[in-house]
């Protein structure tokens, strides 16, 4: 079983888990205190199954049944990387506009994370495959200079 750290700039930061059966579980965690679960498919990494959005009191409940005290912390390993956050407009022009967000093959293909979708009518954390880019949509993305760069010109269309 191997678990990453990766500091999210502005945001938090998220732990990667790959279980010994091949599952990946990734938990963000938010300088507010707020927690997000991600499940994902095993042999797509940007295929999440199911997303679960949890208080900081029910974090802590939660943490609390999986690892009484008594139990010893599971080993994390640090990314010595710069990460950037940055918000990437989706525009009318742009090729994924009412597309679902899957179809950017964001990670795969940039090793950038989409980690919200901010709407007019309010924020989208954790947006599954599924979600709907609409034109004048901000995706919040995080990932290398680079890759975010990348992203930027997937969802631009350039």
């Amino acid at each position: 079983m191997t678990t990453q750290r990766t500091k999210l700039p502005g945001v938090g930061t998220q732990y990667d888990i790959e279980t010994r059966a091949g599952r990946h579980i990734s938990v963000v965690t938010h300088q507010d205190g707020r927690r997000f679960l991600g499940f994902y498919e095993p042999d797509d990494p940007d295929a999440c199954q199911a997303t679960v959005p949890l208080d900081a009191d029910e974090a802590s409940s939660l943490a609390e049944l999986l690892a009484p005290q008594d139990t010893p912390r599971l080993g994390t390993s640090e990314m010595d990387i710069d990460l950037v956050t940055e918000r990437i407009p989706v525009t009318t022009q742009s090729p994924y506009r009412s597309r679902p967000l899957g179809e950017t093959r964001a990670r795969t293909r940039t090793g950038a994370y989409i980690v919200a979708v901010l709407r007019r009518t309010g924020p989208h954390p954790s947006p599954g495959p599924e979600f709907r880019l609409e034109a004048g949509d901000s995706v919040v993305a995080v990932g290398t200079r680079e890759g975010v760069d990348e992203l930027a010109r997937i969802i631009g269309g350039t």
